[in-house]
């Protein structure tokens, strides 16, 4: 007798020492990456804090190859997170079938969730583009700083 997997959603074909295509694919980028990462700032701002540098270029894509959860990839389920913290809206069923007494209850629904939004301090977010935008701002000066500390200041080739 042949036992077969019932789950065959969960079969996975090794291609290079056990590991996935998709995540041999993502451990070379990561090497590669971490290495020119590596390569290209140890003359400037010494080994360690070259490789310091280099894990947030070198996390998203292994995290992408090898990390799942229920099903989804690391993207996958970034990009599902970040639609419902800032683009979900609640679901509201109303009935058409009397009008008036729907536009009440529409009314009151709507009044009723805006005066619990405010007491759990929920309320409708404003900004949240401009939230977004100031991030990457801030991570565009952060990087922009550590490199020109890294080329004229103390880190500087002497």
């Amino acid at each position: 007798m042949i036992e077969i997997n019932k789950d065959i959603e969960k079969i996975k074909e090794n291609v290079f020492f056990g590991l996935t295509a998709k995540q041999s694919i993502s451990a070379l980028l990561s090497l590669i990456v971490g290495s020119a990462v590596v390569l290209l700032l140890q003359n400037y701002i010494g080994l360690v804090a070259s490789a310091y540098v280099a894990v947030p270029a070198v996390a998203p894509i292994a995290l992408g190859g090898f990390y799942s959860y229920n099903g989804m990839s690391f993207f996958e389920l970034w990009r599902r997170r970040i639609r419902f913290m800032f683009f979900n809206r609640p679901l509201l069923y109303v009935s058409t079938e009397d009008e008036d007494r729907a536009e009440k209850a529409k009314k009151e629904i709507l009044k009723k969730t805006k005066d619990e939004a405010g007491l759990y301090g929920l309320k409708k977010r404003k900004g949240t583009n401009k939230m977004i935008k100031t991030v990457i701002i801030c991570i565009v000066v952060t990087t922009m700083a550590v490199l020109y500390w890294a080329l004229y200041g103390k880190g500087a080739l002497r």
